[in-house]
């Protein structure tokens, strides 16, 4: 069995559907996934069984890869050009040697 790591935010109950709604987030092999959950119940529902419904339909969804979702990569540092470093000496003498810009 697989776990993750999964993360409510945001819960609120929405009265006017008798539901629980949160964005979940499930963090797997260093990257994070959002899916935005809903569950009806009603509201004397404790929290900690409508954590357990929204994590429950979370993980179905990321199982399943069904469903809507937006993906967060982790982003590591750029990797920088093989260029030479910036040499301001050797970049003012080929400026001097350039053929025609000497003043009058």
């Amino acid at each position: 069995m697989k776990t993750c790591k999964i993360q409510l935010n945001d819960v609120i109950y929405n009265a006017a559907e008798q539901c629980f709604e949160a964005i979940v987030t499930v963090h797997d092999k260093g990257r994070s996934f959002r899916y935005a959950c809903a569950i009806n119940a009603p509201i004397t529902t404790s929290f900690a069984d409508a954590a357990k419904g929204l994590t429950k339909q979370a993980d179905r969804r990321h199982l399943g890869r069904g469903g809507m979702r937006s993906e967060i990569k982790r982003l590591g540092p750029d990797q920088r050009a093989g260029r030479p470093r910036f040499d301001p000496k050797a970049w003012l003498k080929h400026v001097i040697n350039l053929p025609g810009l000497r003043a009058a």
